[in-house]
């Protein structure tokens, strides 16, 4: 039977985070899909010659890149030519082959622009008769900034900053990145035509669209510059981007500007994608993990998305209907979620969707005992902050007001950080070496 006891169950909750970000890391995940016997590489049951090409390329970029480079690197490293992989600092690993290029994420920066423009060349150069891997993963688009002539990386961090402020979804986000971008929305595919082309892909997205993971690099774009301007206007940002955004934008809506390649464009006939690892995945492993630990389960969705604070308002009626009447699931329970929310910052402070997604279902269960709930960003990094998440219980307002804190005038200032730090309930965890968006857990016993 699952302990009874608050600092137990916190301990439960941490252990089946950790589960569920295990399974899906990255390393693991590449070798799962991928098989090498002799020359032979296999991806999904698609089977390459490795004697057929005269170079091996291995390119991408994304939080989880040095890890699935690391696997290709042991499968196939004698057969890799040269290799290029733009990282987010700090999220490294010992590699023989590939070079990494540590750069700036959310928002991009010089760095990432250069090893961008050096990836898109190696694509370039790639012929009819080269294999070109390209390793992409969840930060991949903040990652390859690259912008469209006339457009500057600092239009790009601009328009970034703004459309992460004004709470537009992950899908939204990247229609506009892909029209700013030479390598987003099959640029890059577009680049490296005629060659095979092999992307292994590892989702940070709902649905796992791939058009939509690092805003599409290898895949057909559906979108279209219209949908840009109906975004712009929809969080009332039209007149807030850069004007040179938005002017490209304007050309693109007038024909000035040739779209990105769509479905059934030939750069895609030698292409084969292959999603390695995703929120379900993750989702399944912690479900795994919280029977081990003797709770009952209920997987909610992996697709949960819109405003963090009415997400996790959502999620507190549920522990609350399972405390008064069993339903959905009777205690002891385990209530799981995956996918990834948006804040519309209003404060100054600090945190990210997860430690806000936290202090407000803390707030909106405040008295109630018995349980607890972790948010967590499963590649071990929550907005702008070290750590992944937090963690708390029906009883942390409480304990913070007892402390002199305010809960309500934290998450009013989008301070979460600040807030479970005093109380020593941030996740960190450091590089997970994964990215498959976010993991939320409810115990309640």
């Amino acid at each position: 039977m699952p302990a009874t006891d608050i600092a137990q169950m916190k301990k439960d909750a941490r252990n089946i985070f950790w589960a569920g970000v295990q399974e899906v890391e990255a390393e693991a995940a590449v070798r799962r899909h991928c098989k090498v016997q002799g020359n032979r590489l296999t991806v999904d049951k698609r089977v390459y010659d490795l004697r057929a090409f005269q170079n091996t390329y291995v390119i991408g970029a994304g939080k989880a890149g040095a890890s699935m480079a690391k696997a290709l690197e042991d499968m196939i490293g004698e057969k890799i030519t040269a290799g290029l992989i733009n990282v987010k600092y700090g999220h490294l690993a010992d590699l023989r082959r590939v070079k990494l290029i540590e750069a700036g994420h959310p928002v991009p920066d010089e760095p990432g622009e250069a090893g961008a423009r050096a990836i898109f060349d190696m694509a370039s150069r790639a012929q009819r008769q080269d294999l070109i891997i390209c390793l992409l993963s969840g930060g991949g688009s903040a990652l390859l900034p690259l912008p469209v002539e006339g457009v500057s990386l600092g239009d790009k961090q601009d328009t970034t900053k703004i459309l992460l402020a004004c709470g537009a979804t992950i899908h939204e986000i990247n229609a506009i990145r892909k029209h700013i971008s030479m390598v987003k929305g099959g640029g890059l595919a577009r680049a490296g035509h005629p060659a095979t082309l092999i992307s292994l892909v590892l989702s940070d997205v709902i649905g796992d669209d791939l058009d939509v993971i690092a805003s599409g690099p290898t895949e057909p774009d559906p979108s279209g510059f219209e949908d840009c301007i109906k975004i712009l206007e929809k969080y009332g940002i039209r007149d807030k981007v850069p004007e040179r955004v938005l002017g490209h934008i304007q050309k693109g809506l007038e024909g000035k500007v040739a779209e990105n390649p769509k479905p059934g464009d030939p750069v895609f006939a030698t292409a084969q994608s292959a999603i390695v690892g995703s929120n379900i995945e993750c989702i399944l492993a912690a479900q795994k993990k919280a029977r081990d630990l003797g709770y009952r389960t209920l997987v909610l969705s992996t697709m949960v998305e819109g405003e963090t604070r009415e997400v996790a308002q959502g999620h507190a009626s549920i522990a609350k209907e399972i405390l008064k009447s069993g339903h959905p699931v009777s205690p002891p329970a385990c209530v799981l979620s995956g996918g990834e929310t948006t804040v519309t910052i209003v404060g100054r402070g600090l945190g990210g969707r997860n430690q806000e997604f936290v202090l407000a279902a803390a707030i909106s269960l405040s008295g109630w005992k018995q349980v607890v709930v972790l948010s967590g960003g499963t590649d071990g990094t929550d907005g702008p902050t070290d750590a992944a998440g937090a963690v708390a219980d029906g009883m942390t307002a409480q304990r913070a007001q007892t402390l002199g804190l305010d809960p309500a005038a934290f998450l009013s200032n989008n301070d979460s950080y600040h807030f479970f730090e005093k109380l020593g309930d941030l996740l960190k965890t450091g590089p997970t070496n994964t990215n498959v968006m976010d993991l939320r857990i409810m115990l309640v016993v």
